[in-house]
């Protein structure tokens, strides 16, 4: 039998002392820290104001962290099924009911995951062979990129057009062959704040109405749609659905983003392959936690309904605050994240400018350049901040912004 491939060159640690044993041949050469780990670290050790990475400076309702409180002080510590809970995965179908007039089993189509990540790495896997092409659209959450390669799979980056960062179907038409095997569609999108619109939906429809091509929703954000705008999910369309993995985050949804708790919704014969991933990779998700999400859902559906209005309000107070600044300006149609584009301010690449910031005025951002395959073809002169914050945490922010 023959030995795994070993890269013999030397290894080395942080501070340049060379490491013993062999060195494994990396399946991600390329592929470093993530953005958002370097850029909180920057913003922890500057004492900047974190306006980058997309967690919440609050904590979740308090009625959820009784109910979770409850769970991990009264014996509900063990191991729960490989899938999740049933009182969880049947709170999420009448979720999914409710809000998009899907009716799917929670015993065969919704597995609970131990975060959105881990439920799209799963949903990759389980459609995704080598030699297998996926389209993903730039600037694109940095995760798929790499998942797909992991499996043996051939990404195809499309880049999002004009300042809407909308899909040009035709290019789409034009990167389908016959090794596409997956399109991952995300919206309301990270970084960029875009939604689909009806078109979009339309379009890919009709693209994709005679292939065998799987879909990957990727819907965390579910809940964080604007000025009236329609979330057009996967889920509300049975054409679509039949062929699709629809991911959402519990995380981004209760402001408990460390919690990490997410699912899948998906068709049976998806949800089966999926399970079979997702059973070798975490297994399970926290006992406590998934009880205590179950009782919320049930007790308190308003507070997913009102997350719009809740989010949109922060949208506008940061964008109002900023409103006497050099930036220009588009409000976010979705997400918690504000696209500020700062080509008055600086012709300095994004990359550079979001850590001179961050060190120099105390405000942490992330380069959208980064999202993109190359960041040569990122063509704006924008920065990615989080507003969901503490009003003061905004306006603290805003007040240095406006400054430049």
């Amino acid at each position: 039998m023959s030995s795994p491939p070993v890269d013999v060159t030397t290894a080395f640690n942080s501070v340049g002392t060379p490491l013993k044993g062999p060195v494994p041949v990396s399946k991600l050469p390329n592929v470093g820290t993530t953005i958002f780990t370097t850029m909180s670290v920057l913003a922890e050790e500057h004492g900047a104001i974190n306006l980058s990475q997309g967690f919440p400076d609050f904590d979740g309702p308090p009625e959820l962290l009784a109910q979770v409180n409850y769970y991990l002080t009264n014996g509900f510590n063990q191991y729960p099924p490989m899938m999740g809970v049933a009182p969880l995965r049947q709170a999420i179908a009448q979720k999914v009911d409710h809000l998009y007039g899907l009716k799917c089993d929670p015993d065969k189509e919704i597995t609970v995951t131990a975060g959105a990540t881990e439920g799209l790495f799963c949903a990759i896997a389980s459609v995704v062979h080598s030699g297998d092409e996926v389209i993903i659209f730039d600037p694109a959450y940095d995760s798929y990129d790499p998942v797909i390669r992991l499996q043996g799979g051939v990404p195809v980056h499309i880049p999002l057009t004009g300042s809407s960062f909308s899909v040009d179907w035709q290019c789409v038409r034009e990167a389908i062959t016959e090794r596409t095997r997956l399109i991952i569609i995300n919206t309301p999108h990270n970084p960029t704040g875009s939604v689909w619109e009806e078109d979009d939906i339309q379009q890919l429809r009709e693209l994709v109405s005679d292939t065998n091509i799987y879909l990957i929703g990727d819907e965390v954000y579910e809940h964080m749609v604007f000025d009236q705008r329609v979330h057009r999910s996967l889920c509300r369309y049975e054409d679509l659905y039949t062929r699709s993995f629809v991911i959402s985050s519990f995380g981004k949804t209760y402001h408990v983003t460390g919690w990490k708790v997410g699912y899948c919704v998906a068709p049976e014969q998806l949800t089966l392959e999926f399970r079979r991933i997702h059973q070798y990779v975490t297994f399970t998700v926290n006992t406590p936690v998934q009880y205590g999400l179950a009782d919320f859902l049930q007790a308190q559906p308003e507070h997913h309904l009102q997350l719009p209005d809740f989010y949109e309000a922060k949208r506008d107070l940061f964008c109002s605050l900023l409103a006497s600044s050099k930036f220009k300006i588009k409000p976010s149609s979705g997400t918690y994240f504000q696209l500020l584009d700062y080509s008055e301010v600086t012709d300095e690449l994004d990359h550079v400018l979001a850590e001179r910031w961050t060190k120099e005025l105390g405000v942490a951002s992330i380069p959208i350049s980064v999202f993109y395959q190359d960041p040569e073809n990122c063509k704006h002169k924008a920065l990615r901040f989080c507003f969901a914050k503490d009003d003061t945490t905004l306006r603290q922010a805003a007040e240095i912004l406006c400054k430049l």
